[in-house]
């Protein structure tokens, strides 16, 4: 690329200098051009790299998206040609054949087409990736196959896999590999995985079944797989996970171990029977996503501090609370990470066990034949544990039982449903639970949520208006010192402009006055005014804490705000 170009897209905002000497590097370690580097990195769009060279060399662009060429276009030029050297013909313009090609300036590629074909060649400027797209579309899909163009071929031919109960059954049974409903089942695992989605949705409808991946806490939408394919996928999946395929009016849960690129993943099955079929989701347990050392959760150095001292306590229960998929299990699971130690032991009672830890004890529980948390927290503590892990305080029995153990010497870790911290030490009361046992085993509750990261790849400073900061109660100096953040959107964040999370907390450790108050039943808000006096400070604030450094965006702190009130 020559350095006009360069500098046009550096004038123009589109890329900064330091972008540009990283895809300089990139280019030079990959043997490809700086302009590839810089669409391979997600920092500039292909077509405006198109554009930019066609305007300055004086050719013409072209949209293929959508471009029809006729047949016997298309079969003058070889696929092997085409694809070799990513060039499409368009069509012909008296005796010259007009093609598109990325780079105008390949004059090796165009005169070996002129000897090739023996016909002159006019040449108009594409992306590659838009050339690449219209070659599969005319000469028929590369190797690599997709989730798009697997669901395309059964939308577009007769294939039928569910004509009868039996072949459903047999056609799923994963034998052969290369069977459609096989290959259909392996690519949208694959596809999620490769997309960083931590559940994978399949939900039918009446017309259509919805494919739907959640990313970042943020359902996404694939596209749609015929309806009559429903049966055959759900009864590969439920066979992939020891179920009965025969079962179609119940509820059903499995677990299926699979690999992909190179890595093992479990998949927690969870089937349920609806009005126009049986829904499927399945939950991605990626054993490398708890090795999170405590430093790498998102806290604060004050908060960071309060932690390390709240699980080096000798007994006491320690609760942590927030919604379904807010990160409560990693946190806790980090904290067992750094007490796993050969002078300690450490046992867990979890519903059901999501993620196997070397060196802890961990008991499931089977509520069927009376294996409840709390009958497995009475048998651990003849295990003579120093720190016990409750998956989840339930109801009354189980939260005495995790009182008793605290009471008794053991350090409790266990989880709450709960909408903040203080709101927790009410939770407990309301079930049942007298409040001086609240009051004398609780040592701190920890509040948190997970708010998405702008993505390192294409994020820019931006300064926001006036108004907007006052919404967050953000003072003219904590403005000046921050470096507001927003991702622009590109490859590497699926255009986005977010990748990745981080967790925001609210961390209330409990004194005297706060024991006070539980202990003669004071309601949550007071409770919360008092913890704010002593220091706590809210979810909404870490968050625009976060969002001062430039680690998140103010948009995702109004999202976790909406959230949380």
């Amino acid at each position: 690329m020559s350095d006009d170009i360069l500098n046009k897209l550096i004038n123009g905002g589109a890329v900064s200098k330091e972008q540009v000497q990283e895809a300089r590097h990139l280019a030079g370690s990959l043997g490809i051009r700086v302009e590839e580097a810089l669409v391979k990195l997600g920092y500039v769009d292909a077509n405006e790299i198109s554009n930019l060279q066609a305007s300055k060399f004086g050719f013409e662009t072209v949209n293929l998206s959508g471009y029809e060429i006729p047949p016997t276009v298309v079969e003058m030029v070889p696929e092997s040609v085409a694809r070799e050297n990513v060039v499409i013909p368009l069509g012909l313009e008296g005796d010259s054949l007009i093609i598109a090609i990325n780079d105008p300036m390949k004059f090796e590629v165009i005169d070996k087409l002129r000897f090739i074909l023996n016909r002159e060649i006019k040449v108009k400027v594409a992306s590659n990736e838009a050339i690449l797209a219209a070659i599969n579309r005319h000469y028929g899909q590369s190797e690599t196959e997709s989730v798009d163009s697997m669901l395309s071929e059964f939308t577009e031919t007769a294939i039928d896999i569910t004509q009868t109960e039996l072949k459903e059954a047999e056609t799923a049974t994963g034998d052969d590999e290369n069977a459609p409903i096989v290959r259909l089942v392996n690519l949208i695992i694959s596809e999620a995985v490769n997309m960083r989605a931590s559940d994978i949705h399949i939900e039918p409808f009446e017309n259509r079944v919805r494919i739907r991946y959640r990313i970042d806490g943020v359902l996404v939408e694939r596209d749609s797989p015929p309806r009559r394919l429903l049966a055959a996928l759900v009864s590969r999946l439920k066979i992939m996970a020891n179920m009965d395929i025969a079962e179609k009016r119940r509820c059903q849960d499995g677990r299926i171990k699979t690999r992909a690129n190179g890595k093992e993943f479990d998949l927690r099955v969870s089937i349920l029977p609806s009005v126009h079929g049986q829904a499927v989701v399945m939950r991605i347990l990626d054993r490398d996503s708890i090795k999170v050392g405590i430093r790498n959760l998102g806290f604060s150095e004050e908060n960071y501090r309060k932690f390390q001292n709240i699980i080096r306590r000798p007994n006491g229960i320690f609760l942590v609370t927030g919604p379904t998929g807010s990160g409560k299990t990693t946190t806790l699971y980090s904290a067992l990470g750094e007490l796993n130690r050969p002078d300690r032991k450490l046992i867990t009672a979890e519903d059901p066990v999501e993620y196997l830890l070397p060196g802890i004890n961990q008991v499931e529980v089977k509520s069927s034949i009376g294996l409840t948390f709390a009958s497995i927290i009475r048998a651990m503590l003849r295990q003579a544990p120093n720190v016990i892990l409750v998956g989840e305080i339930r109801d009354a029995e189980t939260a005495e039982m995790a009182i008793q153990a605290s009471l008794t010497g053991h350090l409790v870790f266990s989880t709450l449903h709960t909408n903040d911290a203080p709101g927790s030490v009410t939770r407990l009361i309301d079930m049942g639970v007298q409040p001086f046992l609240v009051a004398s085993s609780v040592m701190a509750v920890m509040a948190q949520r997970l708010a998405r990261v702008a993505c390192p790849k294409c994020r820019e400073p931006i300064a926001p208006d006036p108004a907007e900061l006052a919404n967050f109660s953000i003072t003219t100096e904590q403005a000046s010192a921050a470096t507001f953040m927003r991702g622009r959107g590109c490859s590497h964040c699926q255009h986005t402009g977010y990748r990745g999370r981080v967790a925001v907390f609210e961390l209330m450790t409990m004194n005297s006055k706060l024991r006070e108050m539980t202990f003669n039943r004071e309601p949550a808000q007071n409770i919360r005014r008092q913890a704010r006096l002593m220091g706590m400070k809210s979810l909404a604030e870490d968050a625009t804490d976060k969002a001062l450094k430039g680690i998140t965006t103010l948009l995702e702190v109004a999202r976790l705000q909406k959230a949380v009130d």
